[in-house]
């Protein structure tokens, strides 16, 4: 069986690689790319170069609140990572109120109307608490109401041998009328995976010629601040000299200049942020480059990024890891081909 996918939001491919890349036991269940939508002319951009190369005019640049979702192509499957902007807890965390918040209703629209077999829907993990949790119980319901049943689920990237410690709510939805249950993948399949950042980014090296590698400029400043904290440490907890020292008020986030520990998985790669949000080498006094922040996505080097730097930094952290994607999809495949395997009761909370 062969699943056409559909995908709202779809950034620069992340979901898309995992699902077109998944292969089962059974090779006639497999996923196919069909269309796709993103407000980000870059993003669509990256999109058409590494997903559909043949197939440009199936990717359709628009904001999501004007663009008309009636006439397009048949699919099987749909997936949304709608924006998580007002769902972070890094940020405001207005939920619903915000301006993004609501946008999860478009994909419940597309549910309604082309009636996949089966969707993926994506999402930080402070959904559940935005609107002191009516939110996520209303998005749940309205899925629900569409004719499908869901099994949320609060994946930790770093326990599928993600380099990256990265929690993110996905829910599956298989839709009412199919005699299809969806279980959890297990971890435990991935528990002897070395996935430390250093593994990740030095094991292999990165090629000389590796696109989207261009090194960070870093002030004389950074890199005395850098050489005072050491691997796993920030800002705020390491010994630094007085003129050194960032003097703010406030919530001290614990990411700003923090450098990773060599021995752990990476913190969360993030899409935007000033000064000290770029993740930082364990021992270079430097940021990392957008292809090492790609390496702990699990994107492949051959995957090119179109746009300019800080374009190409908020498409590689507003993805989902390839890889991790790709064990989810997967166990949907294996889901609908009857083959088994191991699996976990689905969990929301930390």
């Amino acid at each position: 069986m062969i699943f056409r996918l559909g995908e709202l939001f779809c950034g620069p491919g992340g979901l898309a690689w995992g699902a077109i890349n998944a292969g089962i036991a059974d090779p006639n269940f497999k996923i196919v790319h069909q269309w796709s939508n993103d407000y980000d002319e870059n993003t669509c951009e990256t999109y058409r170069y590494n997903i559909c190369p043949n197939q440009p005019s199936t990717v359709y640049h628009a904001d999501i609140r004007t663009f008309n979702l009636t006439g397009l192509a048949p699919i099987d499957a749909l997936a949304f990572g709608f924006p998580c902007n007002d769902y972070s807890v890094v940020g405001e965390q207005k939920g619903m109120n915000g301006t993004y918040g609501p946008l999860y209703s478009y994909g419940i629209k597309v549910l309604k109307q082309y009636t996949p077999m089966w969707f993926l829907a994506e999402n930080v993990g402070g959904l559940r608490n935005a609107n002191s949790g009516k939110a996520f119980t209303k998005i749940l319901k309205e899925m629900g109401d569409a004719g499908y049943t869901l099994t949320p689920h609060l994946y930790k990237f770093e326990q599928y041998g993600i380099p990256q410690a990265r929690h993110r709510i996905i829910i599956i939805g298989i839709r009412n009328d199919l005699n299809i249950t969806f279980r959890v993948p297990s971890p435990k399949p991935y528990e002897d995976v070395d996935n430390t950042c250093k593994t990740a980014l030095e094991k292999i090296p990165i090629p000389v010629d590796a696109m989207n590698n261009e090194p960070t400029k870093q002030s004389k400043t950074v890199i005395e601040r850098l050489k005072c904290i050491k691997p796993g440490e920030n800002a705020f907890t390491a010994n630094i000299p007085e003129e050194l020292q960032l003097h703010v008020s406030g919530a001290k986030i614990s990411q700003i200049y923090k450098r990773l520990d060599p021995k752990k998985p990476a913190y969360t790669v993030t899409g935007s942020g000033g000064g000290g949000t770029h993740i930082y080498h364990w021992s270079e006094p430097r940021a990392l480059t957008n292809r090492e922040r790609a390496r702990l996505q699990t994107f492949p080097d051959t995957y090119k990024f179109i746009g300019n730097k800080e374009s190409v930094r908020k498409q590689i952290g507003m993805a989902v890891p390839c890889q991790g994607a790709k064990i989810i999809f997967e166990a949907v495949l294996n889901s609908f081909a009857g083959i088994p395997y191991e699996s976990i009761d689905a969990n929301i909370n930390e």
